[in-house]
């Protein structure tokens, strides 16, 4: 891969504000205190929350916890959606501090997967890879891992190291240079206003006539409705990592350098042309 570390840098070191809040329905000792924390965008909430959970279990009892979850504004979080894609979704449009709530009980199944505990987030993460993995290369890059090095990806995203996770990441970006780039880019886009979870198809990064396609050829294949025509007012916005990618960018580089650690480029497009927003 074209070797841009600064970028994978800025992409990993992506934090949010956040502030915690304890719903009022909870049955408490004493009047919970909120709590704030830096989440990591590349991240998933099972995995950065566990200060939360403490936090708001010295003023509970036992009795009245059950399995944490969070919502915002009335939408449960789905802890599988990286971090980042939950705050572009949902929030992206909000004064920071990002208010969520904590729930310990009622916990929506029809909206949201159980989470026992971390294990189940690194099955789901390396999932993810594999299918990535098999969108790029055949799965071949993947299958020649032993099972240490897959662990040493978990382990780098869990820890929050980056060059422990990139040292094993960067095989699953390489490719052959006669090919231009990955066999198909694995991305999702996800849409604020749609019942369906994101739009997931195949589509190469090189045209049949070795052009290279961009991320507005990806969009006005999968989701035409994104693009603004000409003297058009701008109905959503594009956002990759909490800013707005140029849609002449090639969709190989974005690959590249924006895909989050489970090797999916993950996009979202919401409505209205919100204020620009650095991710740093």
């Amino acid at each position: 891969m074209a070797d841009d570390k600064d970028v994978l840098r800025d992409v990993w070191f992506g934090r949010i504000p956040t502030c915690f809040t304890l719903n009022p329905d909870e049955v408490t000792e004493r009047e919970a205190e909120a709590y704030y924390l830096l989440l990591p965008r590349v991240s998933y909430l099972p995995v950065v929350t566990d200060k939360v959970k403490k936090h708001f279990l010295k003023v509970m009892r036992a009795e009245d916890v059950e399995e944490m979850w969070f919502e915002y504004e009335g939408t449960p979080l789905k802890w599988h959606y990286p971090i980042g894609v939950l705050f572009d979704l949902h929030a992206s449009n909000t004064v920071l501090p990002w208010n969520i709530t904590v729930h310990f009980k009622n916990f929506p199944d029809q909206d949201l997967l159980h989470c026992p505990s971390n294990s189940i987030v690194e099955a789901h993460f390396m999932s993810s890879i594999k299918e990535a993995d098999a969108l790029k290369h055949k799965s071949q890059v993947v299958n020649d891992m032993q099972k240490k090095d897959h662990k040493q990806l978990w382990m780098g995203l869990q820890n929050d190291k980056f060059d422990q996770f990139w040292a094993m990441n960067r095989k699953l970006m390489e490719y052959p240079t006669e090919d231009g780039g990955f066999r198909y880019i694995p991305f999702r886009i996800y849409q604020t206003l749609s019942d369906r979870p994101f739009i997931q198809k195949l589509f190469r990064p090189v045209s049949p006539d070795c052009n290279a396609h961009t991320l507005g050829d990806l969009l006005k294949e999968m989701y035409p409705d994104a693009l603004t025509n000409d003297g058009e007012r701008k109905r959503y916005q594009v956002l990759i990592h909490g800013i707005e990618p140029l849609l002449e960018t090639p969709l190989q580089w974005l690959s590249e350098h924006l895909s989050h650690p489970d090797n999916f480029l993950h996009i979202c497009v919401v409505p209205g042309d919100l204020f620009h927003r650095s991710p740093y």
